[in-house]
């Protein structure tokens, strides 16, 4: 239970846990969070000492007692968790319905359950494969059988799945944050790898190689790292976060003497990276709007033309990767199935694919040719904060290391290395005078709508405050490049509609005072984010969050900061669950 507790950011619909007990296997499920499962454990007497628990994020069926995994046979023998879609389930189904098997809820992986039931004669890992063998989609499945107790069989394709490796224990997850507690021992399987786990041992198989190896891995993070450490949410604790985060993100990749940064996973590729004129940046959600900073940034400061894609419409796109064209997928856990579907389809078309992950061993890292890690520790909460402002600092550090190539000189280097190293202090500075942002969340939490508007380098900031506040809060917010605002959306203000601009004194600063005046003439409230000794700005907005100055091209390391601040306070304020907002899921690894 612990350790479906730390799971329960990936999905919390329902949930529900199969054991291998005296006599049988017992299960158990509840609709809702975790604590629903809780009580209905508390009156039962458990003994057994194996088993697998699930908690849903609905995909197919809604979330109801009988959609909740474990799923079991008709004859309640086989029972199994699934994290996935099986895309040709109906078909199964309906051949499996000719053949006299009951199903009971509406989801796809009741359809696995039956299938292995179909096969199962006398080993339940020949039955597992088999089964497997006729699933199109994925899957990250553990299956046990009241015929073989002590016997765990896990699979993964596409969706992650995570050996442990404990002391007279063995256990598997979906993340690492369920094992840490236990070992720091891991082994990360691939796709089509099929595990067979008993008390003291494992097994590894892949369905198309079963002389493969996998190597055992030391997780570098501590289990107090996916704790909340006294704050009341995961959110805020990794908002406190974001400084370090920037600073780990720095760590061992900076030669300020030489004005440069270098990364140690880039080096093979770096001749490459270096000769390239065109840059894909692949990526969804947050991850997205990171590419859409990082697309400003780089062409600022190199020669290289640079697209962002929505990688859930990026593999559908015909994509010409011309020689000289790099893609770099973008994603904070690394399982992010899009972002891979359409890594994929770049390296099936020869292209050069680099990644930018959170996660060590994820999907994403295996797949790309080369990469960058974030090293910025589990993040927790779903609406993602630290990881954001560490893939920024990659991007920066990234930019750098191209331009430094092209034609910016030593000592820009330098200066654009001693700016980025100041943000920390200067984020800090911001988390100090928290109070007033929450103060301001407050007098706005009442609001059904916000719009959010910024220009160049702050118009990412605007759309990931937006999306910050739809994703916590429930309030309905979008954002739009401040000059387009009076394309169409002007016709939406009044005195209840609020418009967030992000106006730093920067190279688009009066631009953005006429944008702010333009709403305030339709008596539109004004939120602005400025700098902290900017005596105008006031003047023009009903409220300014203060941040301190950087360089133009480094404040979206400082503005965005406010607007995560803003959007926890107003769901804090409207007593939402911050930390596994409805409909919501950490890890997306379906499509």
């Amino acid at each position: 239970m612990d350790g479906l507790r730390r799971l329960e950011y990936r999905g919390y619909d329902s949930s529900g846990l199969a054991l291998f007990e005296p006599g049988g296997i017992k299960c158990f499920k509840a609709v809702g969070k975790i604590r629903e499962l809780e009580k209905e454990l508390t009156t039962n007497s458990l003994v057994g000492k194996g088993g697998i628990a699930h908690t849903r994020w609905a995909t197919h069926g809604r979330p109801s007692f009988a959609n909740a995994h474990p799923h079991r046979d008709c004859r309640g023998e086989v029972f199994l968790i699934h994290n996935g879609i099986i895309e040709n389930f109906q078909a199964l189904k309906n051949e499996l319905c000719v053949r006299g098997h009951k199903f009971t809820s509406e989801t796809d992986t009741e359809v696995l359950a039956h299938l292995i039931e179909e096969y199962y004669s006398e080993d339940l890992v020949r039955a597992v494969i088999r089964a497997l063998r006729r699933v199109i989609g994925t899957f990250g499945l553990a299956v046990i059988s009241a015929r073989e107790p002590q016997k765990i069989v896990v699979a993964r394709r596409g969706s992650p799945v995570i050996l442990g490796i404990g002391n007279g224990e063995i256990f598997a997850a979906s993340d690492a944050s369920a094992l840490v507690s236990h070992t720091k021992q891991v082994v990360y399987l691939h796709d089509d790898d099929v595990a067979v786990l008993t008390p003291s041992a494992y097994e590894i198989t892949n369905l198309n190689d079963p002389s493969i190896q996998r190597q055992a891995q030391t997780l570098e993070w501590d289990v107090s790292a996916a704790e909340k450490q006294g704050f009341p949410h995961f959110m805020l604790k990794e908002i406190h976060e974001e400084p370090e985060a920037v600073e780990n993100a720095m760590r061992g990749r900076l030669l300020e003497d030489e004005g440069i940064s270098k990364f140690g996973g880039l080096e093979p590729v770096l001749d490459c990276i270096l000769k390239m004129n065109r840059l894909i940046l692949i990526s969804c959600g947050t991850s997205y709007y990171a590419g859409l900073l990082g697309r400003y940034v780089i062409e600022a400061c190199t020669d290289v033309a640079v697209e962002v894609d929505v990688a859930s419409e990026s593999r559908y796109r015909k994509m010409n990767f011309r020689p000289g064209t790099v893609v770099l997928a973008i994603s904070q856990s690394g399982e992010t199935a899009d972002t891979i579907a359409a890594v994929r389809e770049a390296k099936r078309k020869q292209a050069l694919v680099l990644g930018l992950v959170n996660v060590v061993g994820s999907t994403l890292s295996r797949e790309t040719d080369a990469g960058i890690y974030n090293h910025a520790g589990p993040e927790i909460g779903v609406a993602s904060t630290k990881a954001f402002i560490s893939q920024l600092t990659i991007l920066y550090l990234l930019t750098l290391l191209i331009s430094r190539h092209q034609d910016m000189s030593l000592s820009e280097g330098r200066s654009f290395l001693r700016e980025l190293q100041s943000i920390p202090a200067k984020i800090r500075c911001i988390l100090k005078g928290a109070d007033k942002i929450e103060r301001l969340a407050k007098k706005y939490s009442q609001y059904k709508n916000f719009l959010y508007l910024g220009r160049k380098f702050n118009l990412p900031v605007a759309l990931e405050g937006a999306l910050k506040m739809k994703e916590v809060s429930y309030i309905h917010a979008e954002a739009y490049p401040a000059g387009e605002m009076k394309h169409g959306p002007i016709a939406l203000i009044d005195e209840n509609f609020p418009s967030v601009f992000l106006a730093p004194q920067d190279s688009v600063y009066e631009k953005v005072i006429s944008n702010i005046q333009e709403i305030k003439a339709r008596r539109g409230p004004v939120i602005a984010v400025g700098n902290e000794d900017d005596r105008e700005l006031p003047r023009y907005c009903d409220d300014v969050l203060e941040v301190p100055r950087t360089e133009e091209i480094f404040t979206p390391l400082l503005t965005v900061i406010p607007l995560q601040l803003f959007a926890y306070y107003v769901a804090r304020e409207k007593g939402c669950d911050i930390d596994q907002p409805r409909n919501l899921a950490k890890s997306v690894t379906v499509e």
